[in-house]
């Protein structure tokens, strides 16, 4: 598939939309120690997770192109190794946050959310980090979020019962590629190919799709369908 990058009008509003669906289906959430689509992860570790990456996402924005991130990607290590190295972050981060309750950890999440959608216009074009002699710039990046919020939606959408695919699931993919270039992804319906690459069994929880379906990887997440 050709790797064209993302329009920037369609990303920012593609980044608006997840940030918003995750706060509304936080509303939702009754029980916050349901099962996610994530493995081993309750919905309060999920929000705790949305709150570790919206501050790690500002964090690199507003460091790059020297961030913690760059640091790790210009090694030009292999995507199994990119991939162990940040999910020991993500746990290791989650295993440090306070026992706050969901609802203030996706508040928490939603400050840092907003003020990455501030900063991002206006550094758009700067180089985020470089991965295998690519230049990955901020707006690359961006549609990096634009998935990881959706994703993550998807996965508190199905912990509440409820089912979600973004409006602009053709974006996402684009934004796939250019944000998430160590890993592939899949062919077929855009929405269920960001999902299936991610780790995820669009069908979760049947039981007939195995735990091995089921299991999400570092940030690939599912959900509400949004008009």
């Amino acid at each position: 598939m050709e790797r064209t990058p993302p329009d920037r009008g369609r990303v920012l509003e593609s980044y608006l939309d997840g940030v918003t669906a995750i706060r509304e289906l936080a509303g939702q959430a009754g029980d916050w120690d349901v099962p996610t689509p994530c493995a081993d992860w309750r919905l309060i570790d999920l929000a705790g997770h949305l709150r570790c990456v919206a501050e790690n996402f500002l964090e690199y924005l507003q460091d790059a192109p020297d961030s913690r991130l760059a640091t790790l990607f210009a090694q030009d290590a292999a995507s199994a190794v990119l991939i162990r190295q940040q999910a020991r972050q993500n746990a290791a981060e989650l295993a440090v946050l306070p026992p706050e309750p969901g609802p203030e950890r996706i508040m928490a999440f939603g400050v840092s959310a907003g003020a990455y959608a501030d900063l991002m216009p206006d550094m758009w074009d700067r180089t985020h980090l470089i991965y295998r002699g690519t230049k990955y710039t901020v707006g690359d990046h961006a549609g990096a979020a634009c998935v990881e919020w959706h994703l993550h939606a998807w996965d508190m959408a199905r912990a509440v019962g409820v089912g979600y695919r973004p409006r602009d699931p053709d974006l996402l993919v684009s934004a796939w590629h250019w944000g998430v270039p160590h890993l592939p992804l899949s062919s077929g319906d855009a929405w269920e190919s960001v999902l299936r690459s991610s780790g995820r069994s669009p069908n979760w929880p049947d039981p007939d799709e195995g735990p091995a379906r089921a299991r999400g990887r570092r940030w690939a997440r599912q959900g509400v369908r949004r008009a």
